[in-house]
């Protein structure tokens, strides 16, 4: 199985990924946004098994994400506990 992981913040998706695990079947790959992130999972279809967003993309975010894929690659996304929101916040604020 491929599983490939994107996290999206102030990266290069050219440079800022990294293959790890047994025959590097996981990919982690930084995106600087969400249209970027759209670009590279239409490139994932049929190389990737599964997409996994960091907490960044939200559910709206992740829609998006399966639309670009036609629904042909399972996406999830991150999140949190809602006791954790107020720390969340002021660490991306």
């Amino acid at each position: 199985m491929k599983f490939v992981y994107m996290i999206m913040g102030p990266f290069d998706s050219k440079v800022d990924r990294k293959a790890i695990g047994k025959n590097d079947n996981t990919e982690i790959i930084g995106v600087k946004n969400l249209e970027e992130a759209k670009e590279i999972s239409k490139s994932l279809i049929g190389y990737a098994d599964v997409i996994e967003l960091c907490g960044a993309f939200g559910k709206e975010g992740a829609r998006e994400i399966i639309d670009a894929t036609n629904g042909k690659i399972p996406v999830g996304f991150v999140t949190h506990l809602d006791c954790q929101y107020d720390l969340f916040d002021e660490l991306f604020s």
